[in-house]
Order: C-alpha cells, then sequence, then structure tokens
C-alpha cells in the first residue's frame, strides 16, 4: 500500500506554515511569536508506550497572544508514523516519509483546552513497516479561515511519543558463500520474535546491490521460516538480509551475510 508523500502530509498539517515560519510554538513553549494572535500546544500523556500498554491521551491548549484562553477553536489532529528514505547517494532530499491519520477536530473548551484519549499509538495500515520509526508524531493545527494558501494566520504545535519496542533476531544459513555473477544464492532461515508474538506475515527482504535496498523479498511462514533465491549479477557487491515484523512494536531485525562476490573487479 502506497504511503503518503510529505506534500501529502504537510497540505493535511499546514504545510505551508512551515513554509513560511508561520508557526505557533510547540508544546515545550507557550509564548506567542511576534504577531501571532494565537498559542497552540499538544502534549500526551504518558510519553511512551509500550507492546503492551499502546493508547495516550492527547491534549492541548490554545490561548490568545495575551494568555488569556481561546475558546471554541477547532484544532485538528493528527498521528503521524514516519519511516526512514532509503537514501544510499546522500541526495538532498527529505529523510523521512510519512503515514498519518486522522484523529478528530476537537473544540477547545471555556479554557482554551482540547483533548482526545486513549488514542491508539499503532500502525493502522496494512503497509510494509520497513524502515519505520518508532517516534510517533501528534501534530495539531488550526487555521483561522481554514485556507491553506493563507498560512499567515495559521498555526501548528507538535509533539512525539516513543513507542518502545521489543527486540527481535534472524538466523539463516546459505548454500554457498562464495558467488560469481550467474550463480543461484539461496537464503534460508527463520524471524525469531519475542514469546507470544506471531511471526506470520513478518516480511524478510534481502539486499545484494548497495544502491537497492532489496532485490527480492518473502513472506515468512507461519512458523517463522522463509527461503531466499536469487540469481547473482556482476555487481552485486552487498548481501543483507532485513526483517519487517507487522508489529510497530517489534524492531525488525538486519544480518550482513558473509557472501563474496568472485566476480566482482578487485581492489
Amino acid at each position: 500500500m502506497p504511503r503518503k508523500s510529505l506534500p501529502t502530509r504537510l497540505a493535511a498539517t499546514a504545510a505551508l506554515l512551515l513554509a513560511a515560519g508561520a508557526l505557533s510554538s510547540p508544546a515545550a513553549s507557550a509564548d506567542a511569536a511576534p504577531g501571532d494572535a494565537y498559542v497552540l500546544t499538544v502534549t500526551t500523556n504518558p510519553a511512551g508506550t509500550n507492546y503492551a500498554e499502546r493508547y495516550v491521551d492527547v491534549t492541548g491548549t490554545v490561548t490568545k497572544a495575551d494568555g488569556t484562553p481561546a475558546p471554541n477553536i477547532p484544532v485538528t489532529l493528527q498521528e503521524v508514523v514516519r519511516f526512514t528514505t532509503w537514501n544510499p547517494w546522500g541526495d538532498p532530499i527529505d529523510p523521512n516519509y510519512y503515514e498519518p491519520r486522522d484523529l478528530g477536530k476537537p473544540v477547545t473548551d471555556a479554557n482554551g483546552k482540547f483533548t482526545i484519549p486513549d488514542v491508539d499509538i499503532d500502525h493502522a495500515t496494512g503497509s510494509s513497516l520497513l524502515n519505520v520509526q518508532h517516534q510517533v508524531e501528534i501534530t495539531a493545527s488550526y487555521d483561522e479561515d481554514g485556507n491553506p494558501n493563507t498560512p499567515q494566520d495559521g498555526y501548528f504545535a507538535d509533539t512525539t511519543v516513543t513507542a518502545n519496542t521489543r527486540s527481535s533476531t534472524v538466523s539463516y544459513s546459505v548454500n554457498k558463500k562464495k558467488v560469481k555473477a550467474g550463480d543461484i544464492l539461496t537464503v534460508q532461515g527463520k524471524v525469531n520474535l519475542p514469546q507470544g508474538v506471531e511471526p506470520q506475515g513478518t516480511e524478510v527482504f534481502l539486499q545484494t546491490y548497495w544502491e537497492q535496498e532489496s532485490h527480492v523479498k518473502v513472506t515468512a511462514e507461519d512458523d517463522g521460516f522463509f527461503v531466499l533465491s536469487v540469481r547473482v549479477s556482476s555487481y552485486d557487491d552487498t548481501f543483507t538480509l532485513r526483517t519487517a515484523p507487522t508489529d510497530l512494536y517489534v524492531a525488525g531485525a538486519q544480518q550482513a551475510l558473509p557472501i563474496t562476490n568472485t566476480s566482482l573487479p578487485r581492489k
């Protein structure tokens, strides 16, 4: 399933505010910037989650520039799961890509406060969790006229929830450690997840070349076992296994393989 790109995510969370620098202060600060009519903050309780406890209360405030509460303000809240962009070339691109999920639009009360209780900090889609980050972002935004093309009247704040993970490993065997162009390299192994976590659905990726994160991938069987086969090319120089469990709270594993491609030019 394709993830939403950075422009899509920022359009949904006051992207033009970032470009114009017309952002209010995040939760750590409650001071209005010069010219701002409001200050928007957002925070969560607790600040971190884990495998067994995945819910937080999202709260925040909207105050006027003089510090008095701003009632009846609709605040748009999103949960954003972030991923690390694969970029071995060092290109000047966004190091992250994003999967946003709308949480709702609460309205501030007479004290300028808003809340959404029991927000599930988790991965809500069926997309791959390869390269997922475990710092989940909660964003809050308010645009006075509802028009993103006038960012001077928009406000944005965010906070991060740490999703504390359980570790996993991957064990493997290979049919040969020295290969040449045209050989079939076969890797078989098992993903080892924490007790009580089903390995079914865990993705296993095999990288063979430094520019490509994966050449082939499979999904582990119900018992965690997998088999990968690939035809070696003359330029294959990086042999690495990566796994992506289906649970945000289980970290993937990475394992470099002791494979030498004798078809590569000698250094």
